[in-house]
């Protein structure tokens, strides 16, 4: 993250003694991203944070993908995924299906109800959108209190585990990156604040505030990692001898943090503007929108809906979360739907929207867009929920009537 922080007890100076009250050292462990290159944090650990005691395989959830071929746009239906009384068994990490994938980013979709086992993501970050409860998120680094709305962004290896709090099921929709997840380039200064045109700033991102510790022994820690699985991933159980949150205080520009959607100051202006002034992060090959509750274009002539549009170099995921989507009415598609427009393929709003949006001055809308650089494939949980109908919603005929 772009901002210093301190929490807890450090150091005056960096790589030197640092005692613990019986005399021992306490041991300090540089957590870093591109070597020694980029932002870093120093955390000092009780115990030693590289002590193994076992390991073992994890099978991950199915990470298998499927080209979207023939080439076609499609309503995957998420809340149909979790039927029934199925969140009461599935924790936030291991409950988790893959929606859709390439070579830089999977988005997946979990609904859970049970604590999630220590976890840590060693291929990259993860950005976490909590579109429904609540949960702690207890970390290596502390621990953060998270509902609906909140991006939870938590950097590469950072062990972590979900704890969903009240009545209400958690559900969350996880991208996860092959690389870091930031607030785009353009937002920050060449030293990494947060600009004054930036639609949100350093008040609005919420971190842990305190260390958090626990005490423990051989504590199971599950870690994904690169291998030759599916999507290049495997997944091992590392079997640590002390609790790994034993962390009595950090410093740095790296730690996870929470960006709540509401806080996002939307932009607009008297005739449409483009996605890319929604953006929220972005990572290697993709970018993450998103489209709030706003005012909306104020020239006597505008067309507040989206104009057609070809994505020649991206694929497209829009996640509906709330509100009236007023560019895709008559679609089926509602709360909890994906659409899934591919590059090379023309697409907007669907048949009359164009001319109900006329003189429209608010959009009450609440969605998540993922532009990918890369082809998407359909992962399994994005098979199982596709309505089969999106392609034919412009043209009203399918392959059966044509």
């Amino acid at each position: 993250m772009a901002h210093y922080r301190q929490i807890g007890q450090v150091p005056p100076k960096r790589h030197t003694q640092f005692r613990r009250p019986d005399g021992g050292l306490y041991a300090e462990e540089l957590m870093g991203e591109e070597g020694f290159s980029s932002d870093s944090s120093l955390l000092y650990h009780r115990g030693i944070p590289s002590a193994l005691v076992d390991v073992r395989p994890w099978e991950l959830p199915d990470q298998a993908t499927t080209p979207n071929s023939p080439l076609v746009p499609r309503h995957l239906k998420l809340h149909d995924l979790f039927p029934g009384e199925e969140h009461k068994a599935t924790d936030a990490v291991t409950g988790r299906r893959l929606v859709l994938g390439n070579a830089d980013v999977r988005i997946s979709y979990a609904v859970s109800s049970v604590a999630s086992p220590l976890y840590r993501n060693g291929t990259g970050d993860e950005c976490v959108f909590v579109e429904r409860g609540t949960a702690t998120v207890e970390t290596v680094f502390g621990v953060l209190s998270v509902g609906p709305g909140d991006y939870v962004i938590l950097p590469r290896a950072t062990t972590h585990r979900w704890l969903p709090a009240g009545e209400e099921p958690l559900r969350t929709y996880v991208i996860e990156a092959n690389s870091h997840i930031a607030p785009p380039k353009r937002y920050l200064s060449r030293y990494g604040q947060l600009l004054e045109h930036a639609p949100y700033c350093e008040r609005d991102l919420r971190g842990p505030v305190e260390p958090f510790t626990v005490e423990g022994g051989d504590v199971e820690v599950y870690v994904k990692h690169r291998g030759d699985g599916p999507g290049g991933l495997a997944g091992s159980i590392h079997v640590v001898p002390e609790h790994p949150f034993d962390v009595v205080g950090w410093d740095g520009c790296l730690y996870p943090y929470v960006f709540n959607v509401a806080d996002f100051e939307p932009i607009t202006g008297r005739v449409h503007q483009p996605p890319p002034v929604h953006q929220v992060f972005e990572g290697q090959n993709f970018v993450v929108c998103n489209f709030v509750p706003r005012k909306v274009d104020y020239h006597p002539l505008a067309v507040p809906v989206p104009y057609y549009h070809s994505n020649v170099d991206s694929d497209e995921v829009m996640f509906y979360v709330d509100g009236d989507y007023e560019a895709r009415k008559g679609s089926g598609i509602g709360k909890g739907s994906i659409s899934l427009h591919p590059g090379g393929h023309s697409h907007g709003p669907q048949p009359g929207a164009t001319e109900r949006s006329l003189g429209v001055e608010f959009f009450d809308e609440l969605a998540v867009m993922v532009d990918t650089f890369r082809p998407l494939a359909l992962g399994e949980a994005g098979a199982a929920v596709d309505d089969g109908r999106y392609a034919w919603s412009w043209s009203g005929r399918g392959p059966a009537t044509s």
